[in-house]
Formats: structure tokens, sequence, C-alpha cells
């Protein structure tokens, strides 16, 4: 029976660049403070699609549009939270359709707090993005297929 203790757990993130930069989150959890791509975990009943939406609603209060799937990780991540957990985590490119309610600067960790569950938000330009600005390994993943891709096709520029 121990086989079952484990878990997947599916993550969905939005890759948003607008004017050349992408947006990222700087967040503080357990007792880490890290940078990420925005988005979060799939809860239960819940579509992929509708789980992104509702992860920049509650964390930014935007609306946004999906666009084009651009990675799904197809190795072993076990959770840096949650070791008994596997990560699943898929990635779609996204627009801002609604200005954001939520202060987005270019301050690397600008938070109001130091405390668990604090999120800032930011502007990186691409031109300067690194793998190294990410916490977690399929970030740094998608940062490097990123900085492969022809930005200013690959990514219009979102109506705001």
């Amino acid at each position: 029976m121990e086989k079952f203790s484990n878990y997947f757990n599916v993550r969905v993130y939005g890759v948003c660049i607008h004017e050349g930069k992408l947006l990222i989150s700087d967040e503080i959890q357990n007792g880490l403070t890290f940078s990420k791509l925005p988005g979060g975990g799939l809860e239960f009943g819940e579509g992929i699609a509708d789980c992104l939406k509702r992860e920049f609603q509650e964390e930014m209060e935007v609306e946004i549009e999906i666009g084009e799937l651009l990675y799904i990780n197809d190795f072993f991540q076990p959770s840096a939270f949650n070791h008994k957990s596997q990560v699943i985590a898929v990635y779609y490119k996204v627009s801002l359709i609604s200005q954001p309610k939520v202060s987005i600067t270019e301050i690397p960790f600008n938070f109001t707090s130091m405390e668990n569950g604090s999120l800032a938000f930011r502007w990186l330009p691409v031109n300067s993005l690194r793998e190294e600005d990410f916490y977690f390994p399929i970030d740094k993943r998608v940062a490097a297929k990123i900085i492969g891709l022809n930005i200013n096709s690959a990514y219009p520029k979102p109506p705001l």
C-alpha cells in the first residue's frame, strides 16, 4: 500500500511577454524566497485552462487570454515542498487582457512584507533572461526555451 502514498501535483503556468519583458512572480513559501513564472496548482474538478485563469485572477486580479501550449515536463521532478509529490508542469503563452490590480515593478523581491505567502510581480527584460533567474528546475528549462525563441514573432504584443 505504500506506493499509493505518493501523488501527482499538476501545476499550470503562464508565460507572459509584453514589450520585450517577461512577467515573473517572486514569492515566499515555507521559508524559501524564489522567482518563478506565474501560475499554480490544479484543483480537483478543474480544467487546466480554468486553473491558469483562476491563478492569475487570484494572484494579480487580471484577466488573461491563453495561447499556445509551450511546454510540459517529460521527466521526474519531485516537489520542492513535498518529496512524495511528483510535479507535472504545463506552460502556456498568455496575454493580459485587462490591467492588473497589483503593482508590477522591475525590482526583484519587492515585497510589502516578508511573511509566508508574500507575492511580488516584476517585468524582466527577455534580452537579459537567464536560466538562473528561476529557482525551480522546470522553470529553468522553460527559460532556456524562451531564450531560444524569436520573441518578436513568437509573442505578439497583447492588447492593453
